[in-house]
């Protein structure tokens, strides 16, 4: 049976971490909502994944940090692949910052 749900509506009340929440899951593919507020990866910190990643920014603003030192900044509707094994971390979240995120 098909199910609705809002991205955007409601949002996690707690939010003084940043909140994962698993959509959907077939494998390979896992579809994840985050929901970040001022959160970054810490700085001796780097993601290096065996999945690729695409996510797309719906709300806020977030730079992501990319393992050369290039630095991408995103705004709502911009998104991003990450192939598999691309080190990469998350700089700087606006309060608050909604993804989509799909691994696969």
């Amino acid at each position: 049976m098909p199910s609705k749900i809002n991205l955007l509506h409601p949002l996690p009340a707690d939010l003084s971490q940043e909140v994962f929440t698993e959509l959907l899951r077939h494998d390979p593919v896992r579809i994840e909502r985050i929901v970040s507020n001022g959160h970054a990866s810490p700085a001796d910190f780097w993601y290096d994944q065996d999945d690729h990643e695409w996510v797309l920014l719906l709300t806020g603003e977030a730079d992501i940090e990319l393992g050369n030192g290039e630095r991408v900044h995103l705004t709502p509707g911009d998104a991003l692949n990450l192939p598999a094994r691309t080190r990469h971390r998350v700089a700087f979240t606006s309060r608050p910052a909604v993804w989509l995120a799909v691994f696969y």
